[in-house]
């Protein structure tokens, strides 16, 4: 039966994929809540704004009374969490900003959610979801071998992490002391569509098309676990719909790659489909400071919610690159309008000796 999604976040990279595929591939109604900071973007979700069954609100996540205004006018059946500060290099500069929406504003969502439950009754009551999108950044760094799992001990090594990992403890409380029934996913480093562009994928594609120089920290050694959006997405709405109260589940691609290589396969697809007159864009490659304590490799084991809810990514990281790549050659103006604003690519995460948040 169709049902009421409320998805917190909906604007941004991975929150857009979702409410696209909840409008395009199912029955399901949508409310988009979103303060639209920097990341949140319309546009990304300009395809299906148009669809009755999906509609937008522009709201924090820390305002309690526009929550419960949100939950108590759209009635939904499943709360999606995907509001949040999400990058590293932010975290570093200005920390403050992920305390207060990543666990303040989980901490005064979870209130109002857990008021709306109360006033179900019957099947819907046994049917809702408070659904928490999270990150396998919170499990810290995996040295060569091994695998996080939905078991691992928490270590999160970034002021980003750990405000997630702080999140995700405060959904579980809520499971715990008041039984509010919720699910708990743990993803691996997204890339697809959409994706805003100060992350490492399109970052590096974007200043490959125009010359730039493409940063690596380090020597390029850290590995990621890649996860294509669309198949995360997927995976999200499994676990919102079938997933079992008070589990969690580990969303991986595996693909698991360093980042000097992820930056040289984006090269060398771009000058297969575009080649530069100045050669082979590998020349662009430079190497700078390695981000303050960047966690070496992460890896998950997806096993479970394949086990158990039959998931697999759809995607090879091959695949998904080259779509990647060429969503971002086939949507200029997406892109163009993020790069003309306050974001040009600078470089993020460097942290500042007087210990200070920049504005």
């Amino acid at each position: 039966m169709p049902k009421r999604f409320l998805v917190t976040g909906g604007a941004g990279f991975i929150g857009s994929a979702v409410v696209r595929r909840l409008i395009e591939q199912t029955d399901h109604e949508v409310l988009v809540v979103d303060a639209l900071t920097y990341a949140g973007n319309l546009e990304s979700l300009a395809s299906v704004a148009k669809d009755p069954r999906y509609r937008f609100l522009r709201a924090d996540i820390r305002d309690l009374d526009a929550m419960r205004q949100a939950l108590a006018d759209f009635d939904p059946d499943i709360v999606m969490h995907l509001a949040a500060e999400s990058h590293v290099d932010r975290s570093i500069d200005g920390p403050m900003a992920f305390i207060e929406t990543n666990i303040v504003g989980t901490t005064v969502l979870l209130q109002a959610v857990l008021a709306h439950y109360r006033t179900l009754d019957g099947e819907r009551r046994s049917q809702f979801r408070f659904h928490h999108i999270s990150t396998d950044e919170v499990f810290g760094t995996l040295g060569e071998t091994g695998y996080f799992t939905e078991t691992t001990a928490y270590d999160p090594r970034s002021p980003y992490s750990a405000s997630k990992a702080c999140s995700d403890h405060l959904v579980r409380a809520w499971y715990h002391t008041y039984g509010l029934p919720v699910v708990v996913t743990n993803c691996s480093n997204n890339y697809g569509p959409c994706h805003f562009p100060e992350k490492l994928i399109p970052l590096v594609i974007l200043n490959a098309l125009h010359g730039e120089p493409l940063p690596v920290y380090g020597k390029g050694e850290n590995v990621r676990d890649w996860l294509y959006v669309d198949d995360h997405a997927a995976a999200l709405i499994l676990v919102a719909e079938r997933g079992a109260v008070g589990e969690t589940y580990a969303i991986g691609g595996h693909n698991e790659r360093r980042n000097i290589d992820v930056v040289r396969t984006i090269c060398t697809i771009l000058d297969e489909i575009q080649p530069d007159e100045g050669g082979p864009r590998e020349r662009l490659i430079t190497f700078v400071a390695d981000r303050p304590g960047h966690d070496a490799r992460y890896a998950i084991d997806a096993g479970k919610i394949e086990a158990e809810l039959g998931w697999r990514p759809a995607e090879t990281f091959e695949t998904g690159l080259k779509k990647t790549v060429q969503w971002y050659l086939d949507n200029r103006q997406w892109w163009e309008n993020i790069r003309s604003g306050q974001y040009r690519g600078e470089r993020l995460g460097l942290g500042n000796e007087d210990g200070k948040e920049t504005a």
